[in-house]
């Protein structure tokens, strides 16, 4: 997932959503997925259908979770043939990796560190309709044509199942002007699965984003002690899917 650094070709279905509101492009992602950010406080997602998640999983999940933890709200869902759509209100804050805190990565991994700790904390696992397991996400990734790695069938026994994020990579995480986490988005992978799933993710973003050296600040702020066989598996698992 990368900001855009030119501009984009608006497609007519973001057009027709935005009915008049100026629109910035703020995420392009590897599927050909965009995301624009409107000027009356909504954001518009718009991409190719994929087998891998859909943006009507996210709709799911969002309404599922809003119930919890601070989400953005649903205001329009939909799909044609080839693409499918998604608008949702803006939650307070800015991303993780919005330059000002790209400048100030110790502030910003505190925070998600943190941020990820309440959500796993604030939904109800046994409540969660949703699935992450290993089993889930190995059957998602043959179901695309995708040879794992057989030495990754067999996870590590679960430390603590909770409700997952699905991708807790640094962008998806909002702080405010003070630092403190604000919410979370883009959840159309959500469901219950080991912590570890999440917090590899966390830890492996944080050097992507911030660079090398911040693994133990995220984990510190997470409140807990790095596991090194968890955390190979499960960024091994990330990759491999």
């Amino acid at each position: 997932m990368t900001i855009p650094a030119e501009p984009l070709p608006v497609p007519p279905r973001v057009r027709e959503l935005a009915d008049g509101a100026r629109l910035e492009p703020v995420w392009r992602n590897e599927l050909g997925g965009l995301t624009f950010r409107t000027d009356d406080g909504r954001y518009i997602k718009h991409g190719p259908r994929n087998a891998e998640t859909s943006m009507a999983d996210e709709a799911a999940r969002l309404g599922w979770a809003a119930a919890y933890t601070p989400v953005p709200h649903t205001l329009a869902w939909g799909a044609d043939a080839a693409d499918e759509w998604l608008v949702t209100s803006a939650l307070p804050g800015r991303s993780a990796v919005d330059p000002r805190w790209v400048a100030e990565p110790a502030v910003a991994v505190r925070a998600l560190g943190a941020g990820l700790r309440a959500l796993h904390e604030a939904l109800p696992a046994a409540d969660c309709p949703y699935d992450w397991r290993v089993p889930a996400r190995l059957a998602n990734a043959a179901r695309r044509g995708i040879q794992v790695p057989a030495a990754l069938s067999t996870p590590p026994p679960p430390d603590l199942l909770v409700v997952c994020h699905g991708d807790a990579c640094a962008p998806n995480t909002l702080l405010d002007d003070d630092g403190r986490w604000t919410g979370h988005v883009d959840l159309g992978a959500l469901g219950v699965a080991d912590r570890w799933a999440d917090i590899a993710v966390a830890a492996a973003s944080c050097g992507w984003n911030y660079g090398p050296g911040w693994e133990d600040v995220l984990l510190g702020a997470y409140g807990i002690e790095r596991d090194p066989q968890r955390m190979a598996y499960y960024a091994a698992l990330w990759d491999a899917t």
